[in-house]
């Protein structure tokens, strides 16, 4: 299991903040190569990632849920669940958001990897996931 903890600032109010990242089809598209499919019920969508390594290239598709959502703490659990297309991987993670009242807040993940992405080692994949979570965080601030 790899876990890091980013924090980010939106310069936008809390209340706007929650709305984006318990909104799913708002914030998926904020991860860079991530995409809705189609809305599987209320607070779940069926996703899919185009995530770079390197020279190589892995799609995974899946299921993110607003697992958990404290509206009064602006604590959200978002829960990802996803196979790799063609392959025998998954990535799965549980994304905190806690928000603060300075117009961002911090990001949790716990991710669990597996397959050609997992054999890469942890160093690349710490460093992939840094640099998502990094480009998400300042995607966020636009949406």
């Amino acid at each position: 299991m790899v876990e890091l903890d980013h924090s980010f600032s939106t310069g936008k109010p809390t209340d706007y903040n929650w709305a984006a990242i318990t909104d799913l089809e708002r914030v998926i598209p904020c991860v860079e190569g991530g995409r809705v499919i189609e809305p599987t019920g209320p607070g779940s969508v069926k996703a899919e990632i185009v995530v770079r390594m390197g020279a190589m290239s892995m799609t995974f598709t899946g299921t993110v849920e607003v697992a958990e959502e404290d509206e009064a703490a602006h604590r959200a659990l978002l829960r990802i669940k996803s196979r790799e297309k063609g392959g025998q991987g998954y990535a799965n993670a549980d994304v905190v958001f806690t928000l603060d009242g300075d117009g961002g807040g911090t990001v949790h993940t716990a991710a669990q990897i597996s397959g050609k992405a997992a054999s890469m080692g942890e160093g690349v994949v710490i460093t992939v996931l840094d640099a998502l979570i990094k480009d998400f965080t300042e995607k966020l601030a636009t949406i």
